[in-house]
Formats: C-alpha cells, sequence, structure tokens
C-alpha cells in the first residue's frame, strides 16, 4: 500500500499483522520495557518493517532508536521514517544520495474526535474537508487531513531539526489524483537558507487505513516532494 505512494528509489515495507519472527535489539527492548502489550507490538512490527526496507537497500539490519520528539534515528547514509495505526505498520528507507527525507502516516479510516478538527485545520482546510466529506463520504477527510499534516512534519524535521505545529502548513487536496501539496506558512524570518517552503505528496484510502507520503529528493528546490515535477490541478481548498 506505501510503496505505491513513494518514488522507485524509496524501499517501502507494510504489515497488517504483527508478525511472530519480529524481534528487537537489546536497545530497542530498553526502550519499551514498561509499556504496554499494544505499544510493544507497534514498535516492534514497525522495525521489523524497517530492517526489511534496509535489507531492499543491500544494507544489515540495525537498532532503530527513538531519538528527538520520538524520530527514528537512522544510520548517517540512511533517510526514513514509520508510521502505525491499529491493524497496519509501515517503514520506508532511501539512502542519502538519493532522497533528503521522507514523511509516510497511516491513520485508521474514522472521524477525527469531536473538537480536533477545529484544533488542527485551517478555516481553508475546514472548507474542504466539509465539502468532501459530504460529497465524498468514504473517506474520512479530517483524519486525512490530520495524517498528511503528520506527514509534512516527518517530512520537515529531519531536514531542519525544527518543529512545526498544525497551523504552520496549508495543506490542500486532489482528490481525484490521490494528490496533496502542503504550502508552509512560516515568516520569512522563521527560514533559514534552503528550508524547503512547501511538500508534496500522495494519499491512498484502501482496507479501513489512510495513508500520507511524502519523499524529498536529495537536490531540493523551494517546494519540495514525491510529486514536484507533476501537474497538479487542486479541486478543492486552492491557497491561491
Amino acid at each position: 500500500m506505501i510503496a505505491q505512494l513513494l518514488p522507485s528509489e524509496v524501499v517501502a515495507v507494510d504489515a497488517t499483522t504483527d508478525p511472530p519472527e519480529a524481534t528487537l535489539f537489546p536497545e530497542e527492548t530498553e526502550q519499551i520495557r514498561n509499556a504496554v502489550e499494544k505499544r510493544r507490538l507497534e514498535f516492534t512490527t514497525a522495525r521489523w518493517c524497517a530492517r526489511r526496507a534496509l535489507a531492499g537497500l543491500g544494507l544489515p539490519a540495525m537498532p532503530i532508536l527513538p531519538g528527538t520528539r520520538g524520530a527514528p534515528q537512522w544510520a548517517p547514509d540512511v533517510v526514513g521514517s514509520m508510521t502505525h495505526c491499529n491493524g497496519y505498520r509501515a517503514a520506508a528507507v532511501a539512502r542519502a544520495g538519493d532522497m533528503a527525507a521522507i514523511g509516510i502516516d497511516a491513520e485508521p479510516n474514522d472521524t477525527l474526535p469531536e473538537g480536533i478538527l477545529e484544533s488542527i485545520a485551517l478555516p481553508q482546510e475546514r472548507g474542504w474537508v466539509r465539502q468532501l466529506m459530504r460529497t465524498a463520504p468514504d473517506v474520512c477527510w479530517d483524519r486525512l487531513l490530520f495524517s498528511m499534516k503528520e506527514s509534512v512534519y516527518k517530512a520537515w524535521f529531519p531536514l531542519t531539526g525544527r518543529e512545526l505545529d498544525f497551523e504552520d502548513a496549508l495543506i490542500t487536496v486532489n482528490p481525484l489524483a490521490h494528490t496533496f501539496r502542503a504550502r508552509l506558512l512560516l515568516p520569512a524570518s522563521a527560514l533559514e537558507e534552503g528550508d524547503p517552503t512547501g511538500f508534496s505528496g500522495r494519499w491512498s484510502a484502501r482496507g479501513g487505513v489512510l495513508v500520507s507520503a511524502i519523499a524529498v529528493p536529495a537536490t531540493v528546490p523551494a517546494t519540495a516532494g514525491a510529486q514536484q515535477n507533476a501537474p497538479h490541478r487542486e479541486l478543492v481548498g486552492s491557497a491561491a
């Protein structure tokens, strides 16, 4: 599912069950020694996916420990991202010479709890979410927006080492092409040389799971992402 959203330079592996053969390095086990069973399974299977993806790059298995804000710490020549939700775990990796950053996020295809949309969405985003929830109700667009913002954060943080708030990215979506764009709303004073000003990505809704993905090439333009060279006609929520 996730591999179809990413360019060929990225190796992605996902799982819909927790394989009994999935194991952890001792350092990883220490990270979750007090975790409940649900957390332990998510943590373990996501790393099982990641190690299979690394093998697809010809790289050995290695511990993947959480760093600042929980971001996975990859080997110096690797970039990647992991995600998990009920019934789905995934990891995507690439060589740093090919990709500068990857951001993936999976969420259940279920509406957000009451009040959450207002806390994560800008007025323009709430407009297209409500429109699409009327016209295309098979997708929980509020939860998909949340997923897209998570993918934006996961792509931004490794590039800059700085955090984003939900209101710092304005998301527009193409519901037919299954693509999205994020325009960063940070003031010029908050940007450093080389910082991206936006991202493009792809999304999918299948099997009760929503997935969004961004891949930033190693040579990044001002607006970066997996779909940067593809035509993208905004159908709703245009930021123009």
